[in-house]
């Protein structure tokens, strides 16, 4: 396990260190983690506190500053994007006098020989420990199948736990040798490692990857050695049928290609425990330890000894038992070894097996810190293998595996790390690292707990209970299930609102864990859902149990705001989050009448626990209420919901705003804020001659009311926003001394809703509109001003997120593919899915909503599918253990077949009756012997779809059943198929399926494989890394793209140390990287990283996310650049065959796509095939962009040059024209596009006059004409690739040293403009570009 003991000792981080942890807690890191691990070579990863330093000033910073006492987390990145140069670097040797003093010892080299491997240099520092090097050579390619082994210095073992500097002898360029101490466990690892069906099956972090099955492993070095792309005709270049444009064919099989790698060798039929086992007490004497039976390729029956002084054969048989060495015996210390010299079979077949294994990418194997599941898979063979059904036995007794013997305590464990120092870099990357680690452990231990609550594995601790209302522990990690017990949720809403509870409380766990206060504390959360149910999994605090909740609680309120009390540590504690949460400070009435102060929602409770810690439980309400999802009598809500149709019913009363909500809600009141200020200021200029009397009146806050626009309007009033800003900040200067000013701020605080005088300042109370919450009569003004705040946050939602998340979709900068994409831009803009029928209202009255059909396809695909998933939870809590598949089958044929009359198959009554008699030990929560399921029919499946769309989503589909959805929406079966499947967690089996089949149901039991958890958790944050990498962004978009480039390189690596290898944000580094390595002209390196994102974001996202789609044509363009034109192409086709599946042809996206295969096939010169790609290309851009756009322009010309490559100069001439009235129309006559058009065109004229002249010649003078031979060119590959920059929003610009100086200014002329809310549309010819994937100006310095 890779990943395993990466925190260097297993004692960090506890209180309890034994002594030779405590000191060195520090230095674990920097040397473990530098570089990384896996693809930079070691030799310098040991690298020591010095680079820590030097690299601070690549940001510009003082190194102290950042090193020493960058205090908490967060050092400003604002300051950071403000410098543009290296910063100084003189002044960083100054002040770093005093760290280097901390590293008194320097790093030596040691080599490290490993068995069969060459020799090889290690840089160390004296203060690692063993374990560090153990940790370097699992992590390394030839070294990282050796999980067992201990390091020898002239023959003596080291101490794991050891500091390099204590060992005696060991200095520079000692030999340290690997000696490996073999196990059954390793072996059995190294006989699964090519097998895929862990990664089916969804365990042990294991996902699947297919880049190499399209690559056939020739990216990077073995790319050289094949000839480059100078024998066009060997490629072959047609697509499978149901790839080209036009097809209406959507294949399931392809999804998963099959790997010949998968199909491992068979080194051993059968390895499993012995029956003998454990060895008796006079066998134990002798150093037995355990027995193996095993049987062999050959047929052999062996049984083996696994004894203290290594493996041999014994003479016992399957029904006799005898311990004595068998004749020859092979004693040997590795399981394999003796296995080689016991089958030849085995020693051919495993040395081929090791071979494949150490020639796949290493991204293919290593673990990834969250389990992805697969939702299908083929039918995969279940075999015998001795230590999953190992694993599977001792978990049932909740054991973590990794620790035999004991549990975790996973409350310790998560709160200490936060309790770690986090006073400068070095110490904030330990930290950091091991909250991330502990973290990924406990979301798998909570999912594999939570799965063996519902599958009845784990006693309730009240087992009396009715079974909704049963509480579980396992493994030290409490379990609920969302059910409203005992009418807790009465007055929110019952089971729906208990259903919600779960994850608002997430969303604030989240939020606290980001603000990171020290002292406070917050519990592990994980929300699980599984076969229909949710369950919430929590650490335990310490004590808990023991006592009853009212004793415990001395902060908040047990009973909704009934009885409330409060804690001066808390209210200190909690008032350092107000500020970053924006929560108000305010006072409550308790049962007494008495008034308590709070800063949090009253449900937030405040438990001291025994270990001393103040933690904070049950943060539903974190954010305040959304009122236009609760309706309550007597309020008036802004004209802006009520247009909408707003205040509606919800199905519960915790409906709340999202955090990213309130942020740009508050972002909109400040730019308001400071136009207010400037506005007013500058009449107070105007009017400095007139007399003050007119002034306060035309300023009185009255006046400055109703002048607020809701939506962003108030631009156009005032000449710039520099000028508030500038003016603003003079108000600061003037420390409110001057009376003018301070009415200005007073005026513009009172009309922007701020809580303070003086500043600007907006909190939200949540507790307004809690039912059973009193306020003191003495806040009621201050009340009535949050209940306003409220309102108008609610109408921003509708009146300017709304549209504006529908404005980037119209211009491109939001292209949201699947469901997962579409909610993610919502929630980016702060909009509940909960919105979702209000925002396909907004598409369906927009003007160009042609142009938003794909979006308003993705919305309605997603509507149904979550309606669809909501009847599926229910539906699924009444079904029976036996009857799963049957009844997952039954559902899916009813919401997608088109077979009328479904019928649910039951199993046989005989299992049933016998199932009754059956103890009821295990019974699920609210099952029960339930064939209710069965009855279910498509035409009442449809029917409650759309009723539940319509009180949902409060809109109305237009449909009986599935064909008529399909047909009316235009969505595909296998589209809604594989979105169902996600969002339930259903996994299939991969083959054709015939929806549209009337006699047949397209489903049977046996298409169902498994059932998996769908998992919500805190995702853990690398806040260094991050800093780094969004100033290595700004500093690109500002044209310095080396330094870019080091600040993304370090990025890197911080990423790597706290996150390990994989992780979706260091797809996304790599992602940065491939594409700036490509624009200063490292096509190779760009490559390698490309692949690196490619295999990470298969791995991590799954092999058909948006994202991996996007990667995918990314590499191939990196492919294209280096010669691989095949590669590209089968990676193209694999990008569109993904797509085609996850939203069919239909989208913007599908344009790029196919400009891409139009492009590299005419680089090929497979001309017709290029032009039903290029003209599908000019079909969706002329759709989506509008036939006047420049894209289009592009299209009709990249058309126009394959007609010319046919010589098929008329049509050429014709596509060549439009888009020479394009530019014309839409850049000027003087412009070089233009220019370059009209060069075109009088060229192709030529051409086909010559053409012409040369057919009439023919035509009169027959067979003896004189011909004059025509130029027909294939085109070149540089134009071609030329070509393929452009439309991938990459610009090479040979400059001069002013030239790029002018750029410069130019950029930063544009920011400033954006920043003054111009439109950017007249300036770019590729619309708006977003850094993600599209840097503006790629510059090339030639």
């Amino acid at each position: 396990d890779v990943e395993q003991g990466c925190a260097g000792c297993s004692c960090l981080g506890e209180k309890t260190a034994p002594p030779h942890c405590r000191p060195h807690l520090l230095f674990i890191y920097v040397s473990l983690c530098h570089g990384n691990a896996l693809s930079t070579h070691l030799s310098n990863q040991m690298t020591s506190y010095v680079e820590c330093i030097s690299f601070c000033s690549i940001t510009g910073h003082s190194a102290s500053t950042v090193v020493m006492n960058g205090g908490g987390a967060h050092y400003h990145s604002e300051e950071e994007s403000k410098q543009d140069g290296g910063g100084d670097t003189d002044g960083v040797e100054d002040s770093n006098e005093q760290e280097v003093i901390v590293i008194q010892d320097t790093g030596f080299t040691v080599k490290i020989q490993a068995p069969g491997t060459e020799p090889f240099d290690l840089q160390v520092s004296p203060q690692e420990m063993v374990q560090e090097i153990h940790q370097v050579l699992m992590d390394r390619e030839d070294t990282c199948h050796r999980t067992c082994f201990s390091l020898q210095l002239d023959g003596n073992v080291l101490d794991n736990f050891a500091e390099l500097k204590s060992i005696e002898g060991l200095q520079e360029g000692s030999l340290l040798k690997v000696v490996e101490e073999s196990t059954v466990q390793e072996t059995v690892y190294l006989l699964k490692s090519l097998d895929p069906s862990d990664a089916y099956n969804g365990v042990d972090c294991n996902s699947l990857s297919f880049l190499s099955v399209f690559t056939d492993g020739d990216l990077g070095d073995s790319g050289k050695r094949k000839k480059k792309g100078s024998d066009l005709e060997q490629i072959d270049c047609t697509p499978p049928e149901h790839i080209l444009p036009g097809s209406k064919e959507r294949p399931l099989v392809p999804l998963q290609p099959q790997n010949k790698d998968w199909k491992p060798m068979q080194c051993l039929k059968v390895l499993t425990m012995s029956g003998w086992n454990p060895p008796p007490g006079n066998r134990k004497m002798h150093g037995d330890l355990m027995y193996l039976y095993m049987v062999t390729v050959e047929e052999r029956h062996i049984s083996i000894t696994a004894s203290t002084r290594g493996f041999y054969l014994n003479q016992s048989t399957t029904y006799t038992f005898n311990p004595k060495p068998a004749n020859p015996s092979f004693l040997s210390h590795s399981l394999v070894e003796l296995l080689s010299q016991i089958s030849p079979a085995f020693k051919k077949n495993f040395t081929v097996l090791q071979k494949t294994r150490v020639q796949r990418h290493p991204f293919e194997r290593i673990a990834t810190p969250f389990q992805v599941y697969s939702w299908t898979a083929p039918q995969v063979d279940h075999t015998m293998d001795c230590v999953r059904a190992e694993d599977a036995y001792t978990s049932r007794l909740g054991y973590e595996e990794h620790i035999p013997g004991q549990t975790r305590d996973w409350n310790e464990e998560l709160q200490t790390t936060r309790e770690l120092a986090r006073k400068n870099l070095p110490e904030r990357l330990l930290r950091e690292r091991a909250i991330f680690k502990v973290h990924s452990d406990f979301a798998a231990a909570a999912t594999r707990g939570s799965m063996a609550v519902i599958d009845g594995n784990v006693m309730a601790i009240n087992p009396g209970e009715e079974t909704r209302m049963q509480m579980f522990i396992w493994n030290n990690i409490f379990f609920s299930l969302g059910f409203d017990v005992r009418d807790h949720y009465r007055e929110l809403g019952g089971d729906a609102a208990a259903h919600a509870a779960p994850t608002n409380d997430l969303n604030g766990v989240r939020a606290y864990g980001a603000v990171d206060v020290e002292g406070l504390y917050t519990l592990g959360t994980v929300v699980v859902d599984y076969r229909g149910y949710r369950v919430t999994a929590q650490s335990i605090i310490p004590g808990i149990l023991e006592r009853e909740q009212e004793q415990s609680v001395i902060y908040g309120s047990i009973d909704f705001g009934k009885t409330v009390v409060s804690h001066g540590k808390y209210l200190e504690l909690l008032e350092r989050t107000s500020r970053p949460l924006k929560v108000q400070r305010h006072n409550v009435l308790n049962e007494k009448d008495e008034s308590v102060e709070l800063c949090s929602s009253v449900e937030c409770k405040g438990i001291i626990g025994n270990d001393g810690r103040h933690y904070i439980l049950d943060l539903l309400r974190t954010f305040p209420p959304d009122l236009n999802f609760l309706p309550v009598e007597g309020e008036e809500l802004s004209p802006e919901s009520v247009r909408q149709g707003f205040p509606r019913q919800h199905r519960h009363r915790l409906a709340c705003l999202r955090q990213e909500l309130i942020e740009a809600f508050v972002e909109h009141r400040y730019l308001l804020f400071m136009k207010m200020a400037a506005l007013q200021l500058m009449q107070q200029k105007a009017n400095k001659d007139s007399k003050m009397a007119t002034l306060t009146e035309n300023n009185s806050p009255e006046a400055a009311v109703p002048a607020l626009p809701l939506e962003g309007k108030a631009e156009d009033s005032i000449p710039g926003l520099a000028q508030a800003k500038e003016l603003a900040e003079s108000l600061a200067a003037e420390d409110g001394s001057d009376p003018k000013s301070r009415e200005v701020v007073l005026n513009a605080c009172k009309a922007v809703g701020s809580i303070s005088n003086t500043s600007f300042d907006i909190r939200f109370n949540p507790d307004i509109f809690s039912p059973g919450v009193r306020f003191p009569e003495d806040s009621v003004d201050d009340i009535q001003k949050q209940k306003q705040l409220l309102k108008d946050a609610a109408a921003f939602l509708v009146s300017c997120q709304i549209p504006s998340l529908v404005k980037d979709c119209l211009d491109h900068s939001a292209l949201p593919m699947d469901g997962a994409t579409l909610t993610e831009a919502l929630h980016q803009r702060g909009i509940n899915v909960r919105y979702l029928g209000n925002v396909l209202e907004f598409v369906d009255k927009t003007p160009a909503k042609a142009q938003l059909e794909h979006f308003y396809r993705i919305g309605i695909s997603e509507l149904i599918t979550r309606c669809a998933k909501h009847i599926f939870k229910t539906y699924l809590q009444g079904v029976e253990l036996s009857a799963l598949s049957a009844a997952v089958s039954h559902f899916l044929n009813c919401f997608l077949s088109s077979f009328p009359d479904a019928v649910a198959h039951l199993p046989p009554d005989e299992l049933v009756s016998r199932r009754k008699n059956r103890k009821r030990r295990n019974r699920v929560p609210g099952g029960g012997d339930n064939t209710a399921w069965a009855s279910l029919t498509p035409s009442e499946l449809w029917k409650n779809i759309v009723s539940e769309a319509q009180s949902y989503y409060n809109f109305t589909l237009h449909s009986e059943n599935a064909d008529q959805v399909v047909e009316k929406y235009g969505l595909q079966k296998i589209t809604l198929l594989r979105e169902i499947s996600i969002k339930a967690g259903i996994q299939i089996l991969i083959k054709e399926y015939n929806f549209d089949s009337r006699h047949k149901p397209a489903f049977t039991e046996e298409d169902i494989l498994n059932i998996f958890p769908v998992v919500k958790h805190v995702n853990p944050k690398a806040s260094d890394a991050f800093h780094f990498f969004q100033s290595g962004q700004a500093k690109v978009q500002q044209g310095y793209l080396k330094e870019g480039c080091e600040l993304i390189n370090e990025a890197l690596n911080l990423f790597n140390n706290v996150y390990g290898a994989m992780h979706v944000e260091i797809c996304a580094c790599l992602r940065l990287l491939a594409r700036l390595n490509y624009i200063m002209g490292d096509h190779h390196e760009a490559l390698s990283n490309q692949q690196k994102a490619v295999l990470m974001s298969e791995r991590v996202l799954g092999v058909e996310h948006p994202n991996t789609i996007q990667e995918y044509m990314h590499l191939a363009l990196y492919c294209f650049a280096n010669g691989q034109l095949s590669t590209a192409l089968k990676l193209l086709y694999r990008a569109r065959y993904l797509m085609l599946m996850v939203c069919g042809e239909d989208h913007p996206e599908m344009a790029l796509l196919d400009s891409n295969i139009g492009l590299v096939l005419h680089g090929v010169m497979e001309y017709d095939l290029s032009l039903r790609f290029l003209e599908n290309a000019l079909a969706i851009n002329s759709k989506y962009h509008g036939p006047r756009s420049l894209k289009v322009a592009l299209s009709h010309h990249l058309v126009a040059r394959v007609y010319e490559s046919k010589a098929e100069f008329r049509s050429a001439l014709q596509h060549e024209k439009e888009g020479y009235t394009i530019y014309k129309n839409q850049v000027g006559e003087a412009h070089e596009k233009t220019k370059e058009s009209s060069e075109y065109l009088k060229y192709l004229t030529q051409q086909a006059v010559a053409l012409q002249r040369t057919m009439n010649e023919i035509y009169k003078n027959g067979s003896n004409a004189s011909i004059m031979p025509l130029k027909f060119t294939a085109p070149s590959m540089a134009s071609v690739l030329e070509q393929l920059n452009i439309i991938n929003g990459i610009i090479f610009i040979p400059l001069s040293q002013k030239d790029l100086e002018n750029l410069k200014a130019e950029v930063q002329r544009r920011q400033q403009l954006q920043e003054s809310g111009k439109s950017m549309e007249e300036l770019t010819v590729d619309g708006p570009l977003e850094l993600e994937d599209k840097i503006p100006m790629d510059v090339n310095v030639d």
